[in-house]
């Protein structure tokens, strides 16, 4: 028995042993393989290196010849400076000498007239190449500003003004009118005392009328007969309903028109409170111009005008669009409507390119930037554009009147006619009094005196003009 377990332990030792040593060999095969794969890629990393030897030993070879033909063409070109400073020298010696003899000047007094003539002749060349390329640049830069605005202009197909004092509703239904005016005119009565606006109900067919000067009473009356209308039960104590209801929603409008100005301008990331601010501009209006349209008319032509020139176009677009947001703080805070909007939107953290643009648009402070020059071109031209405002003939006439009265007041002026309405005046002056050299000046001043002492949309050209007649009589 011993002798079997005996036994069987040497075998399972040989077995044991034949095991280690197959995984001996194993390991002893896989070290060969990867000594031979180092083996190789050293070989590779050899035959690289040699490569790169014999390039680097080409390049250095090609370096040297180009050292030395760069230093054989640099002592050619000194040998040649040289000759030439020798002969110049001799050529400037052999003048002086000539004009000494024509003269009787020194060689020192005639190398110095020499230099006056050429120092004059070189000033009156450069002069003529001044007069000559501020030319060009002028009629060239005239004929690009009319194509980009002419170009920014045509792409908005803007509105004309169509504000009024009176707000038109559609009726459901004819005997809606006879609900609207109430027992013995009871509704109406309290509606118009609620609302402080007047309900027009004539023969008008489907429509009823909501008149009154105060924009936002208008709509705030509007928002309320429709809802009425929606509802059909139209009594007193429904109608106090329905006003609370309006005016509770006036934040809410303000917001919704605010929003959808933004989409229409294409201008995106505004602060919540530059939203219902510019939203209540939906219900002010400029010389009949809504001012919210005009601020998404004018985002549209800057954006085109500063695409034109290849300029900030997204910084021209967000600048426009909120150069006039002040106009809706003015009554509250006091100051220019430009300085308001610029601290507002310098409070709610826009860039300081759109504060800028905004706050420059009327020059109370310098622009700083392209894109603040193109708020103030697109503010002129959708204020300006035919049908873009209106004003009452009364004030038309007075405002041609002072126009005219303030060119006069100039000396040397004998009449002004004011013509284009208002977008230009033409002034006629005594010619012996004010002569052809001063009539650039004339008209300069009288343009900065319009600038400074006038309120008025778009721009205005001064053309002065002078005339003199001669004639006689042959009896």
């Amino acid at each position: 028995m011993a002798c079997l377990v005996a036994l069987l332990l040497v075998l399972l030792a040989r077995r044991e042993a034949a095991a280690t040593r197959s995984r001996a060999e194993a390991d002893v095969a896989a070290i060969k393989d990867e000594a031979r794969s180092l083996v190789a890629e050293a070989q590779r990393r050899e035959e690289r290196l040699t490569l790169r030897e014999q390039e680097l030993g080409r390049e250095r070879q090609e370096v040297r010849e180009l050292e030395a033909s760069a230093s054989r063409r640099l002592a050619e070109a000194e040998a040649e400076a040289a000759a030439l400073r020798q002969a110049a020298a001799a050529a400037r010696d052999e003048a002086d000498a000539a004009l000494a003899v024509i003269g009787g000047l020194s060689a020192t007094e005639a190398r110095a007239e020499q230099v006056a003539r050429m120092v004059a002749a070189a000033k009156n060349e450069a002069a003529t190449q001044v007069r000559r390329v501020e030319a060009k640049a002028r009629r060239s830069a005239d004929e690009r500003a009319r194509r980009i605005v002419a170009t920014a202009v045509q792409r908005v197909a803007g509105p004309t003004s169509a504000q009024t004092v009176v707000t038109t509703l559609p009726l459901p239904a004819e005997e809606m009118k006879g609900r609207i005016i109430g027992k013995e005119g009871r509704n109406i009565r309290t509606f118009e005392a609620l609302t402080g606006v007047n309900v027009i109900v004539d023969d008008t067919p489907g429509t009823v009328m909501l008149s009154s000067f105060d924009a936002e009473r208008r709509e705030v009356a509007a928002v309320a007969l429709a809802d009425l209308m929606a509802d059909g039960r139209i009594h007193p104590q429904r109608i106090e309903i329905a006003y609370a209801h309006a005016v509770e929603g006036a934040v809410e409008r303000s917001v919704a028109a605010g929003h959808e100005a933004a989409e229409r301008a294409g201008v995106s990331g505004l602060h919540p409170e530059l939203v219902e601010t510019l939203g209540r501009l939906r219900l002010r209006t400029s010389y009949g111009q809504n001012v919210l349209a005009h601020l998404v008319e004018s985002a549209q032509i800057a954006a085109s005008m500063a695409a034109e020139m290849g300029a900030d176009v997204e910084l021209a677009r967000r600048g426009a669009f909120l150069h006039d947001v002040g106009k809706a703080l003015t009554a509250e805070l006091g100051g220019t409507h430009a300085l308001v909007g610029a601290d507002l939107a310098r409070r709610v953290g826009e860039a300081p390119a759109v504060v800028n643009a905004i706050a420059a648009h009327h020059d109370e402070v310098p622009p700083e930037t392209l894109e603040a020059v193109l708020v103030q071109a697109a503010d002129a031209c959708s204020a300006a554009r035919p049908g873009a405002r209106r004003e009452e003939l009364d004030q038309y006439i007075e405002r041609m009147d002072t126009l005219e009265a303030l060119v006069v007041a100039h000396s040397g002026v004998r009449r002004a006619v004011a013509m284009s309405a208002g977008r230009e005046v033409r002034v006629v002056v005594e010619p012996t009094e004010v002569d052809d050299a001063a009539m650039a000046g004339l008209a300069e001043t009288i343009a900065r005196h319009i600038e400074k002492d006038l309120s008025y949309p778009g721009e205005i050209t001064v053309t002065a003009i002078r005339e003199i007649r001669a004639s006689a009589t042959a009896g």
